[in-house]
């Protein structure tokens, strides 16, 4: 009966195995895609554009070089291959640069640079990598810009096609007058995430490590730039590579006895099962960064709440050691919100003082004391703050009970931690407060500081790290993460090889076996982008900025 339940369980689980059809070849993923992305359609033939030489003494000398092999050739702009992109790579919309970048990309890239670019001297021989000085021309011949042309010819290039790179002077409107010049000599402007697009249908990346582009752009921290950098550099691809291979080296194994069974000896399941063993650790420790992850790219929000005059400020500043929030002796200096950024362990926190909270009849006062409230509730940990000189007073009391009321209505489980402030003050008090804390389940934590000094506030910030399960990751943070689309293809995977180890408990036949293999390694191209459809790579690309 247990078998025929096992039968069931896996025909319900892997029905869409069953039927859905075979997965498309990349090649077949790259021409569908075409369809929506305009980057690999073929391109719409250029109009004419007249020399911008200025002299018909000027010409552009495309000489051999590595990109080609016996019986090839480049395409030019407008012979159905492919079309040529153009963006400004560089920030633009703040303080203007010294230096900005106007790139192309694709099989007519040397073609439109040399209809806009006059070097210094008359002939430009396009070079894998070697600067040319000269100038860019409009369509009337008129200097716009004086541009250092950076060829980097195919396939040595991010995107692995011809590209030059234009390096114009860091206005603006310098920049756009160039760009502006090459869509008018043909080439087609591009859409967000397009040259890491190219970089992916062409090889040069794996899915993975494209997303890790936007994200190292995107960093707040250190810890998060250094994260995205080794998924770069394919820290994390290697271990998804490793693991697809493993399943389908276990999977071509399984499927030969199915065909030549009394040919060949009987399967060591010992091994077997030593082998899913260690799969399965690798994908634990791998989502064991998810988390992590999430951390980086959003970070902490931490509200610091307590009565007036206990010292929630100075606690701000000492802590973002700066001079954020004024500090007086008199209650209620505080009236707004005030925010400092600091970085624990590469985990970006903001954090937020608040007024004090008590009732009041100032009215400028009872707002700010609505405010305090408003962002307790919204934050992923509070800070409440007590002083030691006062002890815990009635007050505390209301306010707690203010806090517990909030949870209990919203259903939050925000974790709190009390901090007892000013224990120069009185050092006596920590063993006092020890033995008062463990009255009080509401508090996650409680830490003793002193906000002149300095004093406690290594182990605030433990204990922060403790709650948010953080606590063994080194200072440096972790080499690389995972993010939540990866996240959801490794817990496929571990439930795939979940369901292969009950079928081998469960002596259920071979073909069950393959089955759970096949998710399995299914889930990890996903991962890579081997197995990935139009829909995720137009959502995962669509988030990137234009120019990259």
């Amino acid at each position: 009966m247990a078998a025929f339940r096992a039968v069931l369980r896996h025909i319900h689980i892997n029905t869409y195995s069953f039927f859905a059809p075979p997965p498309r070849p990349p090649t077949a993923l790259v021409l569908s895609y075409a369809a929506t992305w305009h980057c690999l359609s073929p391109s719409k033939p250029s109009r004419t554009v007249k020399s911008r030489a200025g002299s018909d003494n000027y010409k552009l000398v495309a000489k051999k070089d590595e990109r080609l092999r016996a019986g090839e050739r480049v395409d030019e702009v407008g012979s159905g291959r492919g079309t040529t992109i153009a963006a400004i790579v560089t920030s633009v919309g703040g303080p203007p640069a010294a230096v900005g970048i106007v790139r192309l990309s694709g099989p007519g890239a040397v073609s439109i640079a040399g209809r806009v670019f006059r070097p210094a001297r008359k002939t430009w021989r396009p070079t894998s990598h070697v600067v040319e000085y000269g100038v860019v021309l409009d369509s009337d011949g008129n200097v716009i810009d004086e541009v250092l042309a950076v060829p980097m010819l195919a396939p040595r290039s991010y995107t692995r096609e011809d590209v030059v790179e234009l390096q114009c002077h860091g206005c603006e409107v310098c920049l756009r007058r160039v760009l502006r010049t090459c869509l008018e000599a043909g080439a087609t402007l591009a859409r967000p995430g397009e040259f890491t697009l190219r970089a992916f249908l062409n090889g040069r990346l794996d899915l993975s490590q494209a997303e890790n582009v936007a994200r190292l752009i995107a960093a707040k921290s250190v810890a998060a730039a250094d994260a995205a950098l080794e998924g770069i550099q394919g820290g994390f691809s290697s271990l998804v590579q490793s693991l697809r291979s493993r399943c389908i080296e276990l999977l071509t194994e399984i499927e030969a006895r199915l065909d030549f069974d009394d040919e060949m000896p009987p399967l060591d399941l010992s091994l077997i099962m030593d082998k899913i063993h260690n799969m399965s650790r690798d994908v634990e420790n791998a989502l064991e960064t998810a988390n992590y992850d999430k951390l980086l790219q959003s970070g902490l929000q931490i509200a610091i709440v307590g009565r007036p005059n206990v010292g929630k400020s100075s606690l701000l500043n000492a802590w973002s050691k700066s001079e954020r929030a004024i500090v007086t002796e008199i209650a209620g200096t505080t009236r707004d919100v005030i925010e400092a950024s600091i970085s624990v362990n590469g985990i970006p926190i903001t954090l937020l003082d608040t007024a004090g909270i008590r009732d009041t009849d100032d009215i400028v006062e009872k707002i700010g004391v609505e405010r305090s409230e408003a962002v307790a509730r919204g934050a992923d940990l509070i800070i409440m703050t007590v002083s030691a000189v006062e002890g815990w007073t009635s007050e505390d009391t209301k306010l707690l009970e203010r806090i517990q009321s909030t949870k209990g209505s919203t259903g939050s489980s925000t974790p709190v931690i009390l901090v007892v402030n000013k224990i120069d003050c009185k050092p006596c008090a920590e063993t006092e407060w020890d033995k008062g804390c463990q009255s009080h389940k509401i508090f996650s934590k409680h830490v003793f500081t002193c906000a002149v000094t300095g004093q406690g506030l290594q182990d605030l910030e433990r204990a922060v790290l403790q709650i948010v399960g953080l606590e063994g990751i080194p200072a440096g943070g972790r080499r690389w993460t995972v993010n939540q689309r990866q996240c959801e293809q490794l817990v496929r995977t571990k439930e795939a090889l979940a369901r292969l180890q009950s079928s081998i408990k469960e002596e259920l036949p071979l073909d069950f076996w393959t089955i759970d293999l096949r998710d399995a390694a299914l889930s990890l191209g996903q991962i890579s982008g081997e197995d990935i459809s139009e829909e995720v790579l137009s959502n995962i690309f669509g988030k990137f900025c234009i120019g990259k």
